[in-house]
């Protein structure tokens, strides 16, 4: 059974730091494309950052300079490592694990909340 598990949200003051972690489990890791998306109420689901299986990466242009999105295929986990937080970042942030192609599939975690006060 494929799972998402994310962790590492919370409260922070303007200009702090998070790092979120997004554990999966269920062999697909090593095949999917990972990403990040955030979601504030009554908005659409953004894609923030995203890292290929081969390890390219790209980010929404509101976080560039200050996200950083990594994984690590050994312990099957993908990272956001988020600087200079500001309150525009509060959501609920959400890891991806995508295929596409014949052995297509496409994976949600819970989520986490992540809130930056001003």
């Amino acid at each position: 059974q494929v799972q998402l598990v994310e962790s590492g949200g919370g409260l922070v003051q303007a200009g702090g730091s998070l790092g979120l972690s997004c554990s999966s489990s269920g062999g697909i890791f090593s095949f999917a494309d990972m990403s990040w998306y955030r979601q504030v109420p009554g908005k659409q689901r953004e894609l923030v950052a995203a890292i290929t299986r081969g390890g390219n990466t790209n980010y929404v242009d509101s976080v560039k300079g200050r996200f950083t999105i990594s994984r690590d295929n050994a312990k099957n986990t993908v990272y956001l490592q988020m600087n200079s937080l500001k309150p525009e970042d509060t959501a609920v942030y959400y890891c991806n694990a995508k295929r596409t192609g014949v052995l297509y599939f496409d994976y949600w975690g819970q989520g986490t909340q992540v809130t930056v006060s001003s």
